[in-house]
């Protein structure tokens, strides 16, 4: 398996975080325009370091994508607020073929782990979500699971914050089925860039929105249940 982790700026929390990716699994750290040495920490872990200059989660998970090689690939946040060593519990679905993509559901572990305002904005747009899909998942989360090929030929374009949602409205019209697993949410490590603030919220909010706004045509892609 390979694990995604887009960083920027997370080197007090690199060495938690890849140690407790599964063994023989690989990380793949992809820097997205750090400047505190994330890429020497990682690359001295032994992670795979990819380089995506262009600035936005959507573009440096979308390298780290690219840059994958494994059947089923996951995704995770890097800033030690999720906790790798759980993936297998988003990825045995997956790999026995009852689901086509898996979607972990924050639940955080202490007061103020998940501030207020990053929850509201969550469950404004999964609201969104299930109106515009019918998919009932109440977290937009970073944490995932799904097989490489068919991700890829969802034909993902979002570079910024709306790139995990992207994945799930795209996902929804080629048919997968999807499914929630509950994952312990815990403070992050350093300061956010995104849930930290809401200027932060409301930009992943607006970037989202204007995901559910596009026209989504129906893609095929191929799954371990069949073709789609």
């Amino acid at each position: 398996m390979d694990v995604i982790l887009p960083c920027l700026d997370e080197a007090s929390a690199l060495p938690w975080v890849i140690e407790r990716v599964p063994s023989g699994w690989r990380p793949i750290v992809v820097d997205n325009g750090s400047t505190d040495g994330s890429a020497g920490i990682a690359e001295r872990l032994g992670a795979l370091v990819v380089t995506e200059p262009r600035r936005g989660f959507g573009a440096a998970c979308h390298a780290g994508l690219l840059a994958a090689t494994a059947d089923i690939v996951c995704f995770c946040d890097c800033d030690a607020s999720l906790d790798p060593s759980l993936l297998p519990l988003l990825v045995d679905t997956v790999r026995e073929g009852a689901s086509d993509l898996v979607v972990g559901r924050r639940r955080p572990t202490v007061a103020g782990a998940w501030p207020a305002h990053a929850r509201w904005g969550n469950a404004v747009v999964a609201g969104m979500l299930r109106g515009r899909t019918g998919v009932r998942i109440r977290d937009i989360g970073p944490m995932r699971g799904a097989r490489r090929e068919d991700l890829l030929a969802l034909g993902l374009t979002d570079r910024r914050s709306g790139y995990p949602l992207e994945m799930v409205v795209r996902a929804a019209a080629a048919g997968w089925r999807i499914d929630e697993v509950d994952v312990p949410y815990h403070p992050r490590v350093g300061a956010s860039k995104v849930t930290g603030t809401w200027r932060g919220t409301w930009t992943a909010v607006r970037d989202m929105a204007s995901v559910l706004r596009e026209p989504t045509t129906r893609t095929r892609a191929r799954s371990v249940g069949g073709n789609l």
